[in-house]
């Protein structure tokens, strides 16, 4: 069975299970791939150890592990996706919430990560089992940004307030940054490397690769959007916008600066200025219509492929007692990272609870997360990140993904006429 019949059997099962859920659950799309993947999976872990010469299981994960997924995920995929979801950014409320968005995007991992850190060690050291604290870091890097991704398809008809959602999508989409900065930081830390954080260094790569990602994003988006207005066919402009999501992030990676940073901002620059001299609007609509094209494939076949992840897990009892520590924990360092500081600077001070619950319940874990566990140094501790990761990721899109509008509809009321529009419960 060759890779290409793995695809083919990917996309059979993921059509079958979109047919089920359009008919019968109707829960959002990628909880459902998730949920049909997991499920599958387990059957067939199942199957291989009650049928004799059943070998499935095998074979898949050895495809699956061929493919190098977290490097194709990382160096392509991510990119896609993050434009695509640059695509439907409103520049004009990202303005408005700069200060949130930002905030978020880079206090809040960085605090996220340092409570995930230090609760985590000091947690399994209560348990009797030692872990080293930059293992505990590299994991906190790891599950501290949210999945844009996931976010978005949450938020599409959610009855919040427009700053709010804005700030909740912005935050999605730029906080990978910061946390593959940190992960890089946490790599080098275990690598021996022990002036990550003296003299500077953390600081300034935060400034060189971040602010560096934003220029190149700034100037790529520039230049295409002015490419698009002297383009005349739609197809071409259609293939620029392709090239400039991928050429972006593969030279920001080569340069050493931040590629997701790097594509969300061409991508919002793109999707803000005119495209075409001829109908700028037709040419909009054509282009976010391919683009989401794009964005759902592979949100399919993404989200598949996380689920048959589970296969190639190697489960201890190390590993169990990490992901049922890291799911509580990772809750609740994301609670206080949004929490804390406007608590600090006395700002919500009348609902002090409100808006850091809804912000740590709609922080959806997903490909960042999985693709950087993947790319993990191999240690005696690998294979317990990788199941405290994956517990995680699973626990945020299944759990806290099937109960957001509940959470939504309790915290900020229901829309009377389905138009987005919420209502202040009495």
């Amino acid at each position: 069975m060759s890779a290409f019949d793995i695809g083919a059997i990917i996309l059979i099962l993921a059509t079958v299970v979109g047919i089920i859920n359009e008919r019968y659950f109707r829960i959002p799309s990628v909880i459902a791939q998730l949920l049909g993947s997991l499920l599958l999976s387990l059957l067939v872990l199942l199957a291989s150890h009650t049928i004799e010469n059943f070998h499935i299981a095998a074979l898949i994960e050895e495809r699956i592990g061929g493919a190098h997924l977290p490097r194709v995920l990382l160096d392509g995929l991510l990119a896609l996706l993050l434009f695509a979801s640059s695509l439907h950014a409103n520049l004009r409320d990202l303005r408005i919430n700069a200060v949130a968005v930002f905030s978020l995007a880079t206090l809040g991992v960085m605090l996220s990560t340092a409570i995930f850190t230090f609760s985590f060690w000091g947690v399994l050291h209560l348990w009797g089992m030692a872990i080293p604290l930059a293992w505990c870091f590299l994991l906190g890097a790891i599950l501290a940004p949210t999945d844009a991704i996931a976010v978005e398809g949450l938020l599409k008809s959610a009855p919040l307030p427009p700053s709010l959602k804005s700030t909740i999508v912005g935050e999605s989409l730029f906080n990978d940054g910061t946390a593959i900065v940190l992960f890089l930081s946490a790599l080098a830390v275990i690598a021996g490397d022990r002036n990550v954080f003296g003299h500077g260094r953390f600081l300034s790569a935060m400034l060189v690769e971040g602010g560096g990602g934003i220029l190149l994003g700034l100037v790529t988006g520039f230049l295409v959007s002015w490419l698009m207005t002297i383009i005349k066919d739609d197809e071409i402009a259609i293939i620029a916008s392709l090239a400039l999501a991928l050429g972006t992030y593969r030279l920001a990676t080569s340069m050493g600066l931040s590629g997701p940073l790097a594509v969300v901002i061409c991508g919002i620059v793109l999707a803000n200025r005119p495209m075409s001299k001829i109908d700028d609007d037709e040419r909009q609509r054509k282009i976010r219509v391919f683009w989401s094209l794009v964005d759902s494939v592979l949100n399919v076949l993404l989200f598949v492929l996380l689920g048959f992840e589970i296969l190639a897990m190697t489960v201890s009892q190390f590993a169990i007692v990490s992901a049922a520590t890291a799911i509580p924990l990772a809750f609740l360092s994301r609670f206080l990272s949004v929490g804390l500081p406007p608590w600090l600077l006395r700002r919500n001070t009348k609902e002090p609870l409100k808006t850091p619950f809804l912000l740590t319940w709609i922080g959806l874990r997903g490909a960042i997360s999985v693709a950087l566990v993947q790319i993990a140094p191999q240690g005696p501790y690998t294979d317990d990140l990788i199941a405290a990761c994956y517990a995680v990721v699973i626990f945020t899109i299944v759990v806290q993904g099937l109960l957001a509008p509940r959470v939504i509809a309790a915290l900020y009321g229901t829309p009377p006429d389905g138009k987005g529009e919420a209502v202040k419960p009495s």
